[in-house]
């Protein structure tokens, strides 16, 4: 087993938190804190920050909303991604982060028009049982019931 390293202070620990916040990257980071880049990297996993900047580019994890955002929602990104890529003078990785906004937010719109769908029709059909069960039952009350009366057997000779 390796041997772990220094323990970070409390102090230590806000500090990171800090310059994560100012999106400082995780070089700057170690050489800040005097700790190396692979213990950075494993404080920031083990403290659960969820954005982490690496040589200037942010990665996330995903978190999954408690509710899905609405067509409109998804509407509204799309069209501020259109309205920022015109503006003028933007480098091609602002651009390209556009484009990847953009797509994302039409196939989300896309995808949840399908599953607002799908889920009309899952009410639809569920709606659709309940009134056959009532029809299967109703059926059973209305069908003639067998004569529980003995029946006169033809004599035999």
């Amino acid at each position: 087993m390796l041997p772990k390293g220094k323990p970070w202070t409390a102090e230590e620990e806000k500090h990171l938190k800090e310059l994560l916040d100012a999106e400082t990257p995780i070089e700057v980071i170690a050489a800040k804190i005097g700790r190396k880049i692979d213990a950075v990297r494993m404080k920031i996993a083990r403290l659960g920050i969820e954005e982490v900047v690496h040589k200037g580019y942010r990665t996330t994890t995903l978190k999954l909303p408690s509710e899905l955002p609405s067509i409109e929602e998804a509407l509204r990104i799309l069209a501020a991604a259109l309205e920022a890529s015109a503006e003028p003078g933007l480098d091609k990785v602002e651009v390209q982060r556009l484009q990847v906004v953009a797509t994302l937010a039409r196939t989300y719109k896309d995808l949840l028009g399908d599953y607002v769908n799908y889920r009309q029709i899952e009410a639809k059909l569920t709606e659709m049982e309940e009134k056959y069960e009532r029809l299967v039952s109703q059926a059973k009350g209305d069908a003639p019931q067998p004569n529980s009366a003995p029946v006169a057997q033809a004599p035999t000779a």
